[in-house]
């Protein structure tokens, strides 16, 4: 049977399980007011802020977000199944909202290799040179250096130092296990300021690449102080290819057009919903192609080498500022070896491939693969942005 993303987006559970509990902020193209407006989501209504509030970061940097965004109210703009119909660009009637991503003026970082096995298969595709079909044969020979010696090292331990000196001497270093299990992440820019999108479109690969992936992840928001403040879901879109020919090649493979992102909606924290609820986190990922091809997949944040709140202490501090705050992807359990096609050839997306990310506290991502050339081009940046604010009334 073939994707959808009409339907998946109908059936995916959009919301989180304990919606009525939890404090959801988002961001809708108002056509009416030819921009995006911020809005509080709850299981019937999407509730535009705009009278309140221009940004999103305006939440975010509030001392506290959850309690200030749950006091502010607006006018219905119409329910989140209407809403989230009227997204996919194919189907979109242009006089009525669709969501869009929830971060806006937010710098969108990310962090890579934080996971044992992700980390293995980045060391592949570096050996590999980008070639598909040569991975199943050096994994194999991965697996008979290395074993299970990496799955409960902590980075930079003296533990880990004492593996890379055994690693070092079998010809095995990599710059991936340097990242991975060294004393300092892999923290990159993901995506230009507002150049993130949302649910129910399409996320872009280059169309230079034959293999490629999504990547599940948990995405934190963060204010600029550094305090976490609310999390969500992301697809850290990876071209294996690209950065297996060379690592130098990161921003070609990580940032194209659509290739980054954010959704559905930003749970603030609160009482109820805190870091600890980020750390128990299970994502799971399935992808349905126009093929007939089904993959399923999880990601426990549990297993995550490095704590999501070490990794934000990397972004920012006396070394950067980021005075509007970030979005930080936490890296991806998630590294496809299932053959798609013939044996030993592994996973790689085809276009039309529909990919869910999904956490109960965090609801549902849904997204189209297509090349990025092919996407909507990203057309309103800051400049767009802030005088379409200003021209509304927005900016006090």
């Amino acid at each position: 049977m073939s994707a959808d993303l009409n339907e998946t987006l109908t059936t995916a559970k959009l919301l989180p399980d304990d919606v009525g509990d939890a404090t959801l902020i988002g961001r809708v193209w108002d056509p009416a007011a030819g921009g995006p407006s911020v809005v509080r989501v709850t299981a019937e209504d999407v509730i535009d802020l705009s009278g309140s509030v221009a940004t999103v970061r305006d939440i975010t940097e509030h001392p506290d977000p959850a309690g200030y965004a749950a006091g502010l109210d607006g006018p219905s703009l119409g329910s989140p199944s209407a809403i989230v119909a009227n997204t996919p660009p194919e189907r979109r009637d242009a006089s009525l909202p669709g969501f869009l991503s929830p971060v806006d003026v937010h710098v969108v970082k990310a962090a890579g290799v934080t996971f044992p096995v992700s980390m293995i298969e980045r060391v592949i595709e570096e050996r590999a040179h980008g070639d598909a079909g040569a991975a199943a044969k050096i994994r194999e020979q991965i697996g008979s250096v290395v074993g299970g010696s990496l799955q409960d090292l902590k980075p930079g331990s003296e533990e880990a130092a004492r593996v890379k000196d055994m690693l070092v001497e079998r010809g095995w270093w990599s710059q991936y296990l340097e990242v991975g299990i060294g004393p300092d992440p892999e923290v990159f820019t993901k995506a230009p300021v507002l150049a993130s999108v949302g649910t129910g479109v399409e996320v872009g690969l280059h169309a230079d690449s034959a293999w490629n992936n999504p990547e599940p992840e948990v995405v934190l928001v963060v204010s600029s102080t550094g305090r976490v403040v609310g999390a969500t879901l992301g697809n850290d879109v990876n071209l294996r290819d690209v950065e297996g020919r060379s690592a130098l090649l990161l921003p070609k493979a990580k940032d194209n057009n659509a290739s980054a992102a954010i959704g559905p909606f930003l749970r603030l924290f609160d009482e109820g919903y805190r870091m600890d609820q980020v750390r128990a986190a299970d994502v799971t990922l399935t992808i349905e192609g126009t093929d007939g091809f089904r993959l399923e997949a999880n990601s426990p944040l549990s297993k995550i080498s490095r704590d999501p709140e070490d990794l934000v202490s990397h972004v920012i501090g006396d070394h950067h500022q980021y005075p509007d705050g970030f979005a930080l992807y936490l890296g991806t359990l998630f590294a496809p070896t299932q053959d798609r096609g013939e044996g030993g050839s592994g996973f790689t997306h085809a276009l039309g491939d529909i990919v869910t990310i999904s956490e109960p506290g965090l609801g549902s991502l849904v997204n189209r693969v297509t090349h990025s050339h092919q996407a909507e081009p990203w057309t309103m940046g800051i400049d767009d942005f802030y005088r379409n604010l200003l021209q509304r009334g927005l900016l006090r």
